[in-house]
């Protein structure tokens, strides 16, 4: 017999329908001619908490930590126990088993952990399904592998798993009673990840809080040339008086001073350098789910947990393919279902993407067909399913316009422009003036208006000049300018600055190094960690912007930098991807780890965490923790709250404490 165990009831239910003979639905699994599915529920395995290792854990103490599982314990969910012992009993009968979780690192492992936790020996195959459509689903099922091929992904997934354990449990408990020491009565949860995340905006609403505008000022000269005339901006010379740190022209006397030179000269305008160079834009590639919550959160405003709900539903309908993908590209071999799709999208009561479908042209073959860029999964991308667009709910309907405009670009020409910059000389004097002519609209005909690359100066047309012309000097004029605060952060662009983590972290030769990774968290988690810290109340939401609340000061200013900046989960994040590629290894990974959290746990014992109630009184005997009321067996007295590392205490007077 052969076992289908799907990530979720509605993959199994999709997966059967494909498989022959009949249907027999059962408790728990699914019967049919060529086999039984059954699922779970996501993990349905969780990790041991620390106090089920060893009861003593149970309490918070400074001098058990850190805490280092030499055995890993996972424990079946209390709520998952009925359906594990069907998947259990289903193993113990079959001659062969299929693993068919999700085609990523999680779906992976959650798999993994049951086969292993069973501790079966029965030949295991792996099923990728990017989609749940009947073609794609029979595809997939002619197109089995080893699951000993995905070895390297579960070994990359228990990482994280682990990491995140060793950090959360140790860390948030050895950092918890350091603030409790203080006279904090909070619980600060830490994170590999949200802990970053959440520094992120802490440290934004500092740059906004401490701001100071300034003036500045830009030169702009009116040009006449013989075949037209144009706009050139002035640009500073190096050794340029009157111009701030940034190289921006700020003393008012000084840029007046320029104008006025300017306005008295009496000579020609020298064309020093015109070049005029063909530019050519390649179509926008398809989405992965991080691409599309930014772009549907920009243009519709969704966060990107409805997002990610909106993409998971229209999967399930059969109507797009994986949602959880951190993939821009797609195979190849998938470029033979364009001819399907298009027509689908021809008919698909959207007028928009009827017209465009119509004009696509499948010959075209754009980068985003790229094998070498296909790990489990591909882009996000409709499916050979017909979708009356008009049917779907409101926000599915808005992703779906999205995920198909995208597709349809792919079989767009691409955006071919001349892109000219001209370099010219007057009064001593130098300025310079770009502009572009579209030769080829090709895919941002789809977009319109709404794919704009550094429009005012550089999207103006320029009049016919060669190096070596003169022109005539009409006027110039002075545009004030005042520098602007940074902009807070939405969910939508937090969740970028998530996956583009590689332009917040601290170490510039780090820096240079993180481009190529996707950021820290996956496609699957970011939303839900933006949307803990909210429901945790370290962020709160305002009129769609987040803000920081007290307690995320507090947790931030609490930890060291290790913690607060991304470095160190970026990191994690190569070798996360290293393991997946065989070149890294859980057991030194882990080790690594291991020293890590020692060294932070030691460095909780010395941090100093400031209390600004002004109604706590300071230890007298040690000077760092504050007197709390406690109950004794001779009643009511005053203790230091880092007992028992100061043993300090006095009587009580009255409900204060009687120095």
């Amino acid at each position: 017999m052969k076992l289908f165990i799907a990530e979720k009831p509605s993959m199994a239910a999709e997966l059967a329908k494909c498989l022959p003979g009949p249907l027999v639905r059962k408790d728990g699994y699914i019967e049919t001619g060529g086999g039984i599915v059954t699922w779970v529920f996501g993990h349905i395995l969780r990790q041991a908490e620390p106090g089920e290792y060893d009861e003593k854990y149970k309490k918070w103490r400074a001098a058990d930590l850190p805490i280092i599982p030499t055995e890993w314990k996972l424990l079946v969910a209390d709520s998952c126990m009925k359906q594990f012992n069907i998947i259990k009993a289903l193993i113990h009968r079959a001659a062969e088993i299929i693993h068919a979780g999700d085609p990523d690192r999680e779906g992976q492992l959650l798999v993994d952990e049951v086969l292993g936790y069973t501790h079966n020996e029965k030949p295991v195959l792996r099923i990728l399904l990017n989609a749940l459509d009947e073609k794609s689903i029979k595809k997939a099922l002619t197109n089995l592998r080893s699951n000993q091929d995905f070895f390297n992904l579960n070994q990359s997934a228990l990482a994280r798993s682990r990491a995140d354990w060793l950090v959360g449990m140790n860390l948030s408990r050895a950092f918890t009673l350091a603030a409790q020491s203080a006279g904090h009565d909070i619980t600060l949860p830490i994170g590999r990840v949200k802990t970053p995340t959440l520094a992120l905006v802490v440290r934004r609403e500092r740059e906004i809080k401490n701001f100071k505008a300034a003036d500045y000022f830009l030169i702009k000269a009116d040009i006449k040339h013989e075949n037209g005339s144009f706009k050139a901006s002035w640009k500073a010379k190096e050794e340029q008086l009157g111009r701030d740190s940034e190289g921006r022209l700020v003393d008012p006397v000084i840029a007046q001073a320029l104008i006025e030179k300017m306005e008295k000269a009496q000579e020609d305008v020298s064309i020093v350098s015109c070049d005029t160079n063909e530019k050519k834009e390649p179509q926008r590639l398809p989405f992965s789910l991080s691409a599309l919550q930014v772009l549907a959160g920009k243009k519709y405003g969704y966060d990107p947990q409805a997002v990610l709900t909106g993409a998971q539903n229209l999967y399930e309908k059969k109507l797009t393919s994986y949602p959880r993908s951190d993939c821009d590209f797609l195979p190849e071999s998938q470029k033979a279902d364009a001819t399907v799709i298009l027509a689908n999208l021809c008919n698909s009561q959207q007028e928009e993407l009827a017209i465009w479908s119509s004009k696509a042209d499948t010959k075209i073959k754009s980068r985003a067909w790229n094998d070498k860029k296909i790990t489990a999964h591909h882009a996000i991308i409709p499916t050979e399913v017909p979708c009356k667009i008009n049917t779907l709910p409101e926000i599915e309907r808005n992703l779906y316009f999205l995920i198909a405009q995208a597709y349809v670009a792919q079989f767009y020409p691409v955006h071919v422009y001349n892109q000219t910059r001209a370099e010219l000389e007057y009064a001593g004097e130098d300025f310079v003036a770009n502009g572009r002519v579209i030769v080829t609209m090709g895919w941002k005909e789809l977009y319109g208006g709404e794919v704009k690359e550094e429009e005012d100066e550089d999207s103006k047309t320029l009049p016919n000049m060669q190096k070596g012309d003169k022109a005539e000097f009409i006027s110039a004029a002075l545009e004030k300018r005042t520098t602007k605060p940074p902009v807070r952060f939405t969910s939508s662009t937090l969740l970028q600055a998530m996956k583009e983590i590689h332009k917040y972290v601290k170490n510039p030769e780090l820096k240079k190094h993180l481009k190529d990774v996707s950021g820290i968290g996956t496609e699957a988690t970011r939303a839900s960690i933006i949307k803990e810290l909210t429901v945790r109340s370290f962020l709160e939401e305002k009129k769609k912007y987040l803000y920081p609340t007290e307690s995320a000061y507090l947790l931030i200013d609490a930890l060291p930098e290790e913690l607060t900046y991304p470095d160190s989960t970026a990191i994690w994040e190569i070798i996360f991807n290293r393991m997946v590629e065989g070149k890294a290894e859980l057991t030194s990974f882990i080790g690594q780890q291991t020293e890590f959290i020692t060294s932070l746990c030691l460095k909780a014992k010395e941090v100093q965490i400031e209390n600004r109630d002004a109604n706590v009184v300071k230890c007298p005997r040690c000077k760092q923790g504050v007197l709390k009321l406690r109950n004794g067996k001779n009643g009511a007295f005053w203790g230091c709250s880092r007992f028992p590392d100061c043993r300090g205490t006095c009587n009580d007077k009255d409900g204060q404490p009687q120095l």
